[in-house]
């Protein structure tokens, strides 16, 4: 049997083993070590696992992760995210749709001290939904605008996904973390445009609050967000002007944070507890996926199916954005039935070759990269975030879920038109940096 086909046929059991629900480093990891035996030898591949997975646990590049994880853990365990919802719904609460107008301000700045998509959406979530729901708002605006902006979690820096795209392809994370800023604030403005749309198409989804707050309520609230600006800004200047590297940043980060619960007297020991708990359980499950996901990319390389697979699409008769716009397709495909940080793992030693080949900034690519995964977490069967806020009210339908998601969508593929168009919004902040 020739590689390639064998390739297809590890491709298509390790779809098979997703759908039978093994977790997704497992699984990998199994279908590369099986592929690799075929192709090569036993000992080999097993040398190859022992390799991968040492390399994985104990390489410098992957520090970053735990750090900017037990940053977002801590973050949410000390209140920052109730403070944000908070300063969001005094200057947007009174118009119509105005709360979940300011639960995704809220999530644009929860992603900025925080790095996972599912954990935007759960912090936000139980802070918003309630609260838009105690006022009337329709549970299908009330959840889906959740589940979408919880999609900034990935796009703001610091981004898990950003990281392991940054190792994977040898880019700077730097360069990629700040890469995300501009079109990660703009799909926040595209989100708060579309709510509003709905509520003005349909009035009866949001209710006028007419709630008024007090001089010393509002100056409370704004109190509570400078500490969230100051220690984003903080972070990301460093980045930018190399005072610190990628993991550096995420150390400062995660000890800012720390400072700011002790002094706001916010974070108590169980809280912190548990941040440790969460950061140490989320660390190992993205390490776990990167190094079933190395096995597997090796297996790959043996089959020479991206090698085939570059040549193949560089020779189309094809525009290369029309060759991107298929590549964006795949993920979002991809994306319906697969984590979106394993998608993006299994998809970029493949992708990535035939991009570079066709003349694109890698870095740019990398938000785009981003930006489709991001659909992948709002779309059926799998819809990650979907399912995250439906643990949050699970009286709520989960097809109610899936159908407010259902026109951020929307907002998502005009940003990927937006970048397009206009490649410089991800390439004009890194191409400052000089590292």
């Amino acid at each position: 049997m020739s590689p390639p086909i064998l390739g297809i046929i590890g491709i298509v059991l390790l779809v098979v083993l997703f759908l039978l629900r093994m977790p997704v480093g497992f699984a990998m990891a199994l279908v590369g070590v099986v592929g690799f035996s075929c192709l090569v030898s036993p000992e080999a591949a097993f040398s190859v696992l022992a390799r991968d997975i040492f390399y994985t646990f104990s390489s410098y590049s992957f520090t970053v992760i735990p750090m900017f994880v037990l940053m977002g853990c801590v973050a949410f365990a000390s209140g920052m995210g109730q403070r944000l919802y908070d300063a969001a719904h005094v200057v947007m609460g009174r118009l119509r749709g105005g709360l979940a107008m300011a639960a995704v301000a809220a999530c644009a700045g929860f992603a900025a001290i925080c790095g996972s998509t599912t954990a935007t959406a759960a912090a936000m979530g139980r802070v918003s939904v309630p609260e838009m729901r105690r006022y009337g708002y329709d549970d299908s605006l009330a959840t889906g605008c959740i589940a979408a902006a919880g999609t900034l979690g990935i796009l703001i820096p610091p981004s898990t996904v950003f990281i392991v795209y940054g190792v994977m392809t040898e880019q700077s994370i730097g360069k990629l973390f700040v890469a995300g800023i501009f079109p990660g604030l703009i799909l926040a403005g595209l989100f708060i445009v579309t709510v509003a749309l709905l509520c003005k198409l349909r009035p009866d989804l949001a209710p006028l609050t007419t709630e008024l707050y007090g001089s010393r309520k509002e100056t409370g609230a704004f109190a509570g967000v400078i500490e969230t600006l100051v220690l984003f800004t903080f972070v990301i200047t460093g980045l930018f002007l190399g005072w610190f590297s990628p993991t550096q940043a995420g150390g400062v980060g995660a000890a800012g944070v720390l400072a700011i619960g002790m002094v706001t007297r916010q974070l108590k020991w169980s809280g912190f507890l548990m941040a440790v708990k969460d950061s140490l359980r989320i660390t190992c499950m993205v390490l776990v996926i990167v190094a079933g996901a190395t096995v597997f990319g090796h297996f790959m390389a043996v089959t020479k199916i991206p090698l085939i697979l570059s040549e193949t699409v560089v020779q189309l008769p094809l525009p290369p954005f029309a060759i991107v716009g298929i590549i964006m397709f795949v993920y979002l495909i991809g994306g319906c039935f697969m984590d979106a940080l394993a998608l993006v793992i299994l998809t970029i030693p493949v992708f990535y070759p035939v991009v570079v080949a066709l003349g694109f900034d890698p870095i740019w690519f990398g938000v785009m990269v981003v930006l489709a995964t991001g659909m992948g977490v709002i779309t059926p069967p799998v819809g990650v975030n979907v399912y995250v806020v439906k643990s949050i009210v699970p009286d709520v339908a989960l097809e109610t879920v899936f159908k407010g998601a259902l026109p951020f969508l929307i907002a998502l593929v005009a940003m990927v038109a937006i970048l397009v168009a206009f490649p410089p919004l991800a390439t004009f902040l890194p191409s400052l940096i000089a590292y």
